[in-house]
């Protein structure tokens, strides 16, 4: 997998069957199970499948016993039983495995033709990077509105009182390009994969995109996520809706993007975990209706992934931004004081919390999908008389 690359399509992938001989092989990562295609081809796949299952399983356990005997932690004892591609223990000096990750939270602005605030955003933006660099994070994760998110009263022909079309031409557009153009000249000086919301601009009389734009650590735009469902207010006044996912790889571990309401649509999430993300990258401005940390914690845990949920400091007493894990956990949030911060965080698929998620629930469930498709041209009478007795 290439560094850097960035997929609007899901990519071709082929499963390996040999340990240690791929992403979707890893000892303590990912492993993809066989599409069932019928006859002894696919019941060689699936044995195969399962044998690696079986060493993925047996390798745990020397893991734990490991960790148990010595008194390290989890992670720890992986390092040193890990094989390397001479079949040596991985030292402990070789450092952790995985991507670190910053997820922020950041004030709320809501006038886009207010330039001071436009630029004191883009100062805040910047001030974060600094520290999620210093931290060691790879990339930093920003809510949307991170710069500014357009209320729909300050924006609408109609208002303040009324919600109506909206006036973009309200923007200060030459002063929010300025900021994007600072923090993807600081996101190439830091080295730093920076996520980071605004609005879109399209050709008029086209409505923009509220989007997600993904700047490399060479300072350049690789992709952008525009929200695809959209709420009501913004698709009827404010945004022009997006069309497809998104993904991209940094150092070998796959981003997917998500953005406004669409937390409440488990078919995005379900979606990425078909196209082999690791992490989804959750950004919005608001947690209700429902409570979106709860949702976003149900999307890893039913789908084995990260999921990096970036809130405005607003929401921060009862939804700070944080990291989930793939077992559904928390892994580290953001102070719930109202302060702008990042929390940081390990994707580490040898981590406990990730482990057996990743490496035994997310596979379970292709087998069992992939055995329902299987079992789509059974042909019997007392299979379709849903009355039949006993």
């Amino acid at each position: 997998m290439t560094n850097g690359v960035a997929y609007a399509e899901p990519p071709a992938t082929v499963p390996s069957t040999v340990p240690g001989g791929g992403k979707g092989t890893r000892v303590s990562g990912r492993c993809r199970s066989p599409i069932a295609s019928g006859g002894v081809a696919g019941e060689r796949s699936l044995r195969a499948w399962k044998a690696v299952m079986t060493a993925h399983r047996n390798f745990k356990d020397q893991v734990r016993a490991r960790a148990a005997r010595t008194g390290e932690s989890y992670t720890s004892a992986l390092r040193q039983l890990r094989p390397t591609p001479s079949g040596d223990a991985l030292p402990e000096a070789a450092g952790r495995t995985g991507l670190r990750i910053a997820v922020a939270q950041t004030p709320l602005r809501e006038d886009p033709g207010d330039a001071d605030a436009l630029r004191e955003s883009g100062r805040q933006v910047r001030a974060l990077m600094r520290e999620a660099s210093a931290l060691g994070a790879r990339i930093v994760h920003f809510p949307e509105g991170a710069i500014c998110f357009p209320h729909k009263l300050v924006m609408s022909v109609d208002g303040p009182n009324a919600v109506g079309p909206a006036d973009w031409g309200r923007c200060r557009w030459p002063v929010l390009q300025a900021e994007l153009a600072a923090i993807a000249a600081l996101a190439r000086e830091l080295r730093l994969w920076t996520v980071i919301a605004s609005v879109h601009r399209l050709t008029g009389p086209n409505r923009p995109h509220n989007s997600l734009y993904v700047v490399s650590d060479h300072g350049e735009v690789v992709t952008r996520y525009d929200e695809r469902l959209l709420s009501r207010t913004k698709v009827s006044y404010l945004y022009s809706p997006g069309v497809s996912p998104v993904t991209f790889d940094v150092d070998g571990v796959r981003f997917g993007c998500l953005l406004g309401m669409e937390i409440h649509y488990p078919e995005l999430f379900a979606e990425y975990e078909r196209l082999d993300v690791d992490c989804v990258l959750f950004s919005t401005t608001g947690v209700s209706p429902g409570n979106a940390a709860a949702q976003a914690q149900g999307h890893a845990a039913a789908n084995s992934y990260w999921v990096s949920f970036a809130v405005p400091t607003r929401h921060s007493a009862t939804a700070p931004s944080g990291v989930v894990a793939p077992n559904g956990d928390w892994l580290d949030r953001c102070p719930v004081d109202g302060s702008p911060s990042v929390a940081v965080v390990d994707l580490d698929e040898g981590s406990e919390a990730a482990a057996t998620a990743v490496a035994h629930a997310r596979p379970w469930r292709r087998e069992s999908r992939a055995a329902r498709q299987a079992r789509q041209g059974l042909t019997d009478p007392r299979s379709e008389d849903r009355t039949a007795a006993f």
